[in-house]
């Protein structure tokens, strides 16, 4: 393991033996005292009992828990799990679709129809691998999320209020958005989804809105789906443990969407400029000083101001020339100096601590601020 990390001798080795050794039931993650993410993955059919042609597991997809030193003590910590269900008897597969995704019907003149779903949850974002040789058609009620994807091979047709579209492969697409109903119909699905939630946007840019059946380029689908397959397999997979690090994730995710689907934002308002003063400035900096610990949005930002996102946004550009998550990241970077200079963990586990999931680029800020690398800062100690 890395990191000196101990493996726990109860958690299978592979994904064979999980299988092999676990009850057919879903367990997914809760948000416990021993889940230090807080991350929650909504159950499916929780406590159900394993019937022929189904099959229904979560399995660790890294070793875990395990404990690991944090100054000033031994912290356990219990990984993410990789909930997995597989199907070939349709009526189970309709009733496990419907619960995640609105009400369904299943093609049924298939001679050998089977469908695979692994679910993992990064922080608040949940992704979802989809595949199967099954038709299904969809009618639901309006969503809590918004349901993203990128389609590797199948057919989708999707219609939300008036938008309709056709997706093929290699495509990217918003197939469901938070207070409309959709219908769609699937055919042979071999799909990544991501469901995010409205409040999960607004912690980034308040009051923007996904809509539409506009297309996305096939060069800004790949980018987004190579952003969010690293962000699921291997921040996911190795981090998810810092919550500052999922954190940054959620954001880095977010703003690739931003980046890549038609939204709309709220134009700046009369209010927005007069709140932008000194003193929302100084109020927004007491704040992030006293909680860098804490995985803080814009949102908790300007609550703490006292203002809107948009005007703490308007008053760090205008008076700091910068935003107000580009200064919470001089903070945090502040405290990983600090961590540093007492020797308080490795420049790795330091970095990860204050939200950077790659060394080379904690590198990069530390150098850029304090003139050295954070490796010389260590040793100097």
């Amino acid at each position: 393991m890395m990191d000196g990390r101990a493996e726990d001798p109860g958690v299978p080795r592979s994904r064979a033996s999980a299988v092999s050794s676990m009850p057919f039931h879903t367990t997914g993650i809760t948000s416990t005292s021993d889940n230090p993410t807080g991350a929650t993955l909504d159950p499916i059919r929780t406590g159900s009992t394993a019937r022929s042609g189904q099959k229904r597991y979560s399995t660790p997809s890294r070793m875990g828990p395990f404990w690991r030193w944090t100054p000033p003590g031994w912290t356990r910590i219990v990984l993410h799990v990789e909930q997995i269900v597989e199907l070939t008897d349709l009526d189970e597969a309709q009733h496990v679709l419907s619960a995640a995704y609105g009400t369904m019907r299943i093609d049924g003149g298939r001679e050998r129809s089977w469908m695979r779903m692994a679910s993992r949850q990064l922080g608040s974002i949940r992704f979802d691998d989809v595949r199967g040789l099954i038709g299904l058609e969809v009618t639901s009620e309006p969503q809590q999320s918004y349901i993203f994807g990128h389609l590797e091979s199948g057919r989708v047709r999707y219609r939300t209020n008036r938008d309709e579209c056709l997706v093929a492969p290699g495509d990217a697409f918003l197939t469901a958005q938070p207070d409309l109903p959709y219908t769609a119909a699937i055919e042979d699905p071999r799909a990544m989804l991501v469901m995010v939630d409205q409040s999960v946007v607004d912690g980034v840019v308040d009051g923007a809105r996904f809509g539409g059946g506009q297309a996305v380029s096939a060069c800004d689908a790949e980018a987004w789906r190579s952003t969010c397959v690293h962000l699921r397999d291997q921040v996911l997979v190795g981090f998810a443990h810092e919550p500052l690090v999922v954190a940054n994730a959620t954001r880095l995710l977010v703003a690739a969407t931003l980046a890549t689907f038609p939204h709309c934002r709220p134009e700046e308002r009369a209010a927005d400029r007069r709140d932008a003063h000194p003193s929302t400035v100084r109020r927004a900096i007491a704040f992030m000083e006293a909680n860098a610990t804490k995985d803080i949005t814009a949102v908790d930002i300007a609550r703490a101001a006292r203002v809107s996102i948009r005007a703490v946004q308007l008053a760090f550009r205008r008076h700091l020339n910068m935003t107000p998550m580009a200064y919470l990241r001089r903070v945090r970077l502040s405290c990983a100096h600090a961590d540093l200079r007492a020797a308080n963990g490795t420049v790795t586990t330091i970095a990860a601590r204050w939200g950077y999931a790659r060394p080379s680029v904690f590198a990069a800020h530390y150098r850029a601020a304090y003139g050295v690398s954070p490796s010389k800062t260590l040793r100097s100690r």
